[in-house]
């Protein structure tokens, strides 16, 4: 078994990796990184903009898009007995089914793919921070180098897709809730450089505030302002300890910021001016507005948006008690919004070069902690006798059986791959993916070589860890 890294040793590698960081030169690009690389004539894009819809807090797949059989609760039931706290419904695939609140969505998968056996990494003892952090960069922490958020790697090697708007952008999370330092560590460009970093958007109904000068500053003062940042910069951490490539890309991110300010695509944030009957139907929550300002985004020339329910500790899809009556109230807040997304990308033509990912760290499971062949420290009590309604849901994390949606940019369309067992413990029994595979199924849709890489405290730095990641061919058109 790995070691059990707590959140303080989490922590202290991750800033140590953020300060080398800042110090690191520009990274040297190798002879087969980036456009260089002599495999670009066999990766010709599918896809030019990302949308990551992040089901953050562990999504039960059993739960969603994998139900099992469905056991009502009764009081005095045997845990053991339930696979599914909700009926499974069809989809418009003849014999997939999707569970009991997730009717919207099925009705657009011949639009997509369903993948049921993605298997996410044996670290030890389970944390929600750390499997996210894989999640996103692909490497396991801690690193010795801040290493790049998926969406900063697709931001350096294609650039803006409008040069006005931000390569990369992230709508709906705080560093306000939960564990913030935590999910900071992997919110970055790492050693490619703030200018490829995300564009934090925490609140989507106000969005525009975040591409306009505070309330009582004139354009001139926040010029002002912003040449003053600029000398501020020479007085914080990056200015006392990063290198001369670390500054000037803070410096062109903030440029960037400055020039989307003074720009036509600047109303894509105001979501008042959604026509009324497309608002109500993403108006559930900041997640569902999340989503309709991605979708205004993309049609503006974005290239990666990530879109989060945001992980808070014990909220959301952290279902440590009550995971039948809490994923209630998810499904409503996600079912619509990701299904209108999918019809308005496809009515407006734009979803044949937008590839829209939705995934969760990993699954859950009121059972096993972990994986069959790998338990770990147990983190939830769940009675063996459920006596009470809160016991009755998914709670314990499991990581050998979860499921992915993809839709758009090269993507098959009403396919599924992948199968989980039908009797607990609901594992993956075939294809199973890893987030290599994952993240090398992004970047060949997009036309990024698998061998990119940088080189970083004098050895290659992949985008998939050795550059061993393998895209799964299965899952393009």
């Amino acid at each position: 078994m790995k070691n059990r890294w707590n959140r303080r040793e989490f922590l202290q590698k991750t800033s140590a990796a953020t300060l080398a960081a800042l110090a690191a030169s520009a990274p040297m690009p190798s002879l087969l990184s980036s456009c260089k690389s002599k495999l670009v004539g066999q990766t010709n894009g599918t896809a030019d903009t990302v949308i990551l819809l992040w089901m953050a807090g562990g999504m039960a797949h059993t739960e969603t898009f994998d139900p099992k059989r469905y056991t009502a609760f009764e009081k005095g039931m045997e845990g053991n007995r339930v696979l599914s706290t909700f009926k499974p419904i069809p989809t418009v695939l003849d014999g997939i089914n999707f569970s009991e609140g997730l009717q919207s969505i099925g009705k657009v998968m011949d639009k997509g793919t369903l993948i049921r056996s993605y298997v996410a990494a044996d670290m030890g003892h389970i944390l929600h921070s750390r499997h996210q952090y894989h999640w996103h960069t692909c490497y396991e922490p801690p690193q010795t180098v801040a290493a790049p958020h998926m969406g900063a790697w697709i931001a350096k090697e294609l650039g803006p897709k409008n040069p006005v708007i931000p390569a990369f952008i992230d709508i709906g999370q705080r560093f306000t809730v939960g564990e913030a330092e935590e999910l900071k560590a992997f919110h970055t460009a790492g050693f490619l450089g703030n200018e490829f970093g995300p564009f934090f958007i925490p609140d989507p109904s106000q969005g525009l505030e975040s591409v306009r000068p505070p309330v009582g500053m004139d354009a001139k003062r926040f010029e002002r302002r912003n040449q003053l940042y600029n000398d501020l910069i020479s007085n914080s951490p990056v200015g006392e300890f990063g290198s001369d490539y670390q500054k000037e890309s803070l410096k062109r991110s903030m440029e960037q910021a400055y020039m989307l300010l003074n720009s036509p695509e600047a109303k894509a944030f105001n979501l008042t001016t959604e026509p009324k009957e497309s608002y109500d139907i993403y108006n559930t929550g900041r997640f569902g507005l999340g989503c309709l300002l991605a979708k205004r985004l993309t049609e503006q020339g974005a290239r990666f948006i990530s879109v989060t329910t945001e992980y808070e500790p014990f909220f959301g899809w952290d279902t440590h008690e009550n995971g039948h009556t809490r994923l209630v109230d998810m499904k409503k807040q996600i079912d619509g919004p990701i299904a209108q997304l999918v019809k308005d990308l496809d009515k407006s033509g734009h979803l044949d070069r937008t590839l829209i990912v939705l995934a969760s760290e990993f699954s859950r499971d009121m059972m096993v902690e972990g994986r069959p062949e790998a338990k770990v420290q147990e983190q939830v009590k769940q009675p063996e006798i459920l006596d009470d309604i809160k016991f009755y849901g998914m709670h314990r994390h499991f990581t050998d059986g979860c499921s992915m949606l993809m839709f758009g940019g090269g993507i098959k369309k009403g396919f599924v791959y992948g199968k989980t067992a039908d009797e607990r413990p609901c594992k993956t029994i075939e294809n199973p993916v890893k987030i290599d595979g994952i993240h090398q199924t992004i970047y060949h849709a997009l036309g990024i070589p698998p061998d990119t890489q940088y080189e970083i405290e004098k050895r290659p730095f992949y985008t998939t860890p050795d550059g061993k990641g393998k895209a799964v061919m299965d899952l393009l058109a």
